[in-house]
């Protein structure tokens, strides 16, 4: 397996692979945030197939959609708080109204952007991103994952948000990993108690995992790396085994994973749930690790929520 890697790492080279296997259809927009989402890669190599707009989000949604309509298939970079915030109009109405092939792949989201605070650690965008029909949102948990999302979304017609971010993270799958739309995957099997994560929290929970298993807890462990379609049936599955499910994300605990989770066992497999996540706050600044701790989302963390529902 690879090095850390940050999942933005895959976005301009991925898709510089994709333009030299033959995709003539492939082209990048970046709101002037190019070097940061590494667009900049694709610039360089295809620079006649990549547009920056400048700070301009709604600018750049709508060219993408122009383009996509002609078309081209069209991946935008900002970063996740103006990707999906300022241009949501854009995104709604002329996107996924439309159902044209723009893939929003913005870097920078969630508490790990760190130092740069509040105002741009994007913790609602999975919720935004996830209501919208015909939008399809991937959270991948590694820069094998990434690589494999974007490829996904470049070969499926129609929106995709492939959410990416900075910081660096371990590998959880392999280096020819295969990303499928739709699915979950069983990255350890267990009996006790389930627990699904998206992005970086996969990592967390494969930790938290081990830190049970030391106190004779079985703990399964899913990658719902497509938040949108959610694989229920992995998920339900899963719960009428161990009967007890920790839904983990960086994200708010309101409208993204762990409500995806709620509502398939809701409907299907009424079980008990924690949900480890942002608590209706804003991010603030500092170390990106510090935050993980200041907001509950470490694998300790996850682990006690798995804990309390053992207990009852």
């Amino acid at each position: 397996m690879a090095d850390k890697r940050a999942t933005r790492e895959a976005f301009g080279e991925t898709l510089i692979e994709l333009a030299r296997e033959g995709r003539d259809d492939i082209v990048a927009l970046d709101a002037d945030l190019a070097k940061s989402t590494t667009t900049a890669k694709f610039a360089a190599a295809f620079p006649g197939r990549f547009f920056d707009v400048g700070i301009a989000e709604a600018n750049m949604i709508d060219t993408a959609a122009g383009l996509a309509a002609e078309g081209k298939t069209a991946f935008t970079g900002s970063f996740a708080v103006f990707a999906t915030g300022r241009a949501y109009d854009q995104v709604r109405n002329t996107v996924c109204y439309s159902d044209l092939s723009v893939k929003i792949c913005p870097t920078h989201a969630g508490v790990t952007v760190g130092p740069d605070g509040g105002s741009h650690q994007m913790l609602e965008d999975i919720a935004l991103m996830r209501v919208l029909p015909r939008m399809r949102v991937l959270v991948p948990a590694d820069f094998n994952a990434a690589r494999g999302a974007i490829r996904v979304a470049a070969s499926t017609p129609g929106p995709f948000y492939v959410r990416l971010g900075r910081a660096t993270l371990p590998a959880v799958h392999p280096d020819d990993f295969v990303f499928e739309l739709g699915r979950a995957y069983v990255l350890r099997e267990g009996a006790d108690v389930t627990l699904v994560a998206c992005g970086v929290m996969v990592e967390r929970a494969l930790a938290a995992a081990e830190l049970l298993a030391a106190e004779g807890v079985s703990a399964e462990v899913i990658d719902a790396a497509t938040v949108k379609p959610l694989d229920a049936d992995t998920i339900v599955g899963s719960a009428a085994k161990t009967g007890a499910v920790v839904a983990c994300e960086e994200h708010s605990i309101i409208g993204g994973l762990g409500s995806a989770v709620a509502e398939v066992l809701g409907e299907r497999q009424p079980t008990k749930l924690a949900r480890v996540g942002v608590r209706d706050t804003f991010g603030t600044s500092g170390d990106p690790e510090e935050l993980m701790r200041y907001f509950g989302l470490t694998a300790a963390d996850v682990a006690e929520a798995a804990r309390g529902l053992l207990r009852g």
